[in-house]
């Protein structure tokens, strides 16, 4: 349900019942390790060639000695027990398995695994344990305090990282922990959240009304999402399905088109995805319209995942505030808040849902504002997977 009622006029008839036709837009408020690792994908290669500066042979070596290191410590841990202290890979491919442990006497079985040891003074359940009296004495502390703590297998040690130094100290002496096993170092990083831009996830204009989102975009380089464009007014402030700040619409067109596109701040992440209301995504992989007598599924922050087949292209619908051209007719059914929600035909983005009739106890009509025309008027590109 709405938190608030909406402000616009559109809007405002958004969140009513679906109980008339043409009702708008639904808005409201051995190879043991290659075996295991299978084959890599080409993406996969090319982006550890680009970000790790690889050779393709390169890659594929670290990751296959990867997949034998991941059975290999395994099977030490299960060796040393409370004798643990971590493992970590080194060289360029990943060739060296370094296993720490502070009993010197297991040295012989980690070597016999094919593995390196390192003796150090303590075991990995007491460096979890250091982190989470760090994490107990943070809940009451200022966020200067710290903006990241770790552990480090590498150092034997527990690292905290702060752009103040003193205030971290005071974290630590507040904690309890073993000072010794703390290293506390100055930094400049400031950890945000980050969060996925997904077809059919509510999303908030202002503190109006709700919509669902329709597609991933960008233009250029810029993120965003496309629209119903009776959900939003040019400069319109979004809020996600959490109510984090989002951006702002940068254009709308409501009557004579149902379309609109919101730019989002760097919290948020575009993808490929429609979520199917069943613990899943649908990957987008494209815009290809489908045909009459289609199959064809909505995706809405109310009623979530429904499906049904196309009826008929280029419909012009009266709503209240106007009649609105070019839509898609469609048996699916939708309610209110499922405004702006995707349309999808298989893997095909088709467009954002617009308004109909009826509910999805009853059944219904609903139309939707094909995608492509949203594309090419704000010269934007569809995400897909």
């Amino acid at each position: 349900m709405l938190r608030r009622r909406t402000v616009t006029a559109a809007c405002a008839l958004a969140v009513t019942a679906l109980a008339t036709v043409a009702t708008p837009a639904l808005a409201e408020p051995s190879n043991s390790s290659a075996s295991s690792i299978g084959t890599p994908s080409p993406g996969m290669i090319e982006a550890m060639q680009r970000d790790l500066g690889l050779s393709a042979d390169q890659a594929n070596a670290r990751l296959a000695n990867e997949a034998k290191a991941m059975n290999t410590d395994a099977k030490v841990r299960a060796t040393l027990g409370d004798a643990y202290a971590g493992s970590w890979v080194s060289g360029v491919t990943s060739d060296s398995l370094i296993v720490a442990t502070t009993d010197a006497s297991k040295a012989g079985a980690i070597l016999s695994a094919g593995a390196q040891p390192t003796v150090v003074s303590r075991n990995l359940g007491a460096l979890d344990a250091t982190a989470a009296a760090l994490d107990k004495a943070a809940a009451g502390a200022p966020a200067s305090a710290a903006s990241l703590w770790y552990v480090d297998v590498r150092t034997n040690s527990v690292v905290v990282l702060a752009s103040d130094t003193a205030a971290a100290e005071k974290l630590v002496a507040a904690s309890g922990a073993d000072k010794s096993a703390v290293r506390v170092e100055r930094s400049g990083e400031a950890p945000q959240t980050f969060y996925d831009i997904r077809g059919g996830d509510a999303y908030y204009i202002g503190s109006s009304a709700r919509c669902s989102i329709g597609f991933s975009v960008r233009k250029g380089s810029t993120p965003g999402f496309v629209d119903a464009g009776h959900c939003a007014t040019a400069g319109s402030t979004v809020y996600g399905y959490n109510h984090v700040l989002m951006g702002t619409f940068q254009g709308y067109s409501f009557p004579g088109n149902d379309y609109s596109w919101a730019a989002v701040n760097s919290n948020w992440t575009v993808r490929p995805w429609v979520n199917n209301y069943s613990g899943g995504n649908v990957v987008v992989k494209g815009s290809s319209v489908a045909a009459v007598g289609s199959s064809i599924c909505r995706s809405g922050s109310t009623t979530g995942w429904h499906c049904g087949t196309v009826q008929q292209l280029n419909a012009s619908v009266r709503y209240s505030q106007g009649t609105v051209s070019g839509l898609t007719r469609t048996n699916v059914c939708a309610e209110p808040g499922d405004s702006g929600g995707s349309f999808i035909s298989g893997s095909q983005a088709q467009g954002v849902t617009s308004g109909g009739s009826g509910n999805c106890s009853s059944g219904g009509t609903t139309y939707f504002q094909p995608v492509n025309e949203i594309l090419s008027v704000y010269g934007l590109t569809l995400v897909t997977g």
